[in-house]
């Protein structure tokens, strides 16, 4: 990676991604990391610790799968409300609310300190399209049908699947993050979930594998349940 500053690193991986961020919205991002940096110490949010592996593995990262949420949001018919399960720092779930100001996002995490980090960052940065809730999937109560539920390397995927229980749940997609392509936890997926799309993603300055597995349930199987 090249020793650069990180509002350079930024913008040039933005520019490798094809995407288009206004710069309102880039220094939004740079003022996230200068958050997580100042509570790092004391709350230990992330291990990652130079700014400029920051901007590449959080925010980069993140943004790589943001053609995948434009199509799918270009192909729904309301706002869409996205959960991020697991969390942690924001990671994706905040970074992609930053530059998604038309979708709704609800932040899931069971540890207190980092949703208290969150609810920090949403006043900061003055994101009011963030909802935070501290508590565990497997008891989560929607107050209303999510549209996405997006995890980064939070665990497998059977039992994320196994946990999508609830009625708000049910129609929703659920996009995958990971490294190594998991063709294991593919073949044992139950019965009801499919994978409609696997993206191979380019990080820029990241020489990892990364894929975004997009799955949902066939129609068949949810009319059954």
């Amino acid at each position: 990676m090249q020793h650069r500053d990180t509002g350079s690193l930024l913008r040039s991986g933005v520019a490798q991604l094809g995407l288009s961020l206004s710069e309102d919205q880039i220094q939004q991002l740079l003022q996230y990391l200068g958050l997580l940096d100042r509570w790092n110490t004391a709350y230990n949010l992330t291990a990652v610790r130079d700014p400029r592996e920051q901007v590449v593995r959080h925010l980069l990262d993140s943004l790589s799968v943001l053609s995948a949420f434009e199509d799918l949001q270009s192909s729904a018919p309301v706002r869409l409300t996205c959960l991020d399960v697991g969390t942690g720092a924001g990671i994706p779930g905040l970074i992609l609310a930053l530059v998604m100001p038309d979708t709704h996002w609800i932040l899931l995490d069971s540890n207190g300190k980092k949703t208290r980090f969150l609810v920090q960052c949403c006043h900061t940065l003055g994101l009011n399209n963030v909802h935070v809730v501290h508590g565990r999937l497997e008891s989560f109560s929607p107050e209303g049908p999510i549209d996405i539920v997006i995890s980064r390397a939070f665990t497998q995927l059977r039992q994320m699947t196994a946990w999508l229980v609830h009625p708000d749940l049910q129609s929703a997609k659920l996009l995958a993050m990971k490294g190594q392509l998991p063709q294991a936890e593919i073949e044992a997926l139950p019965a009801p979930w499919v994978v409609e799309r696997i993206d191979r993603l380019q990080v820029p300055f990241l020489e990892e594998a990364r894929h975004l597995l997009v799955l949902s349930k066939t129609e068949r199987n949810k009319a059954d349940q």
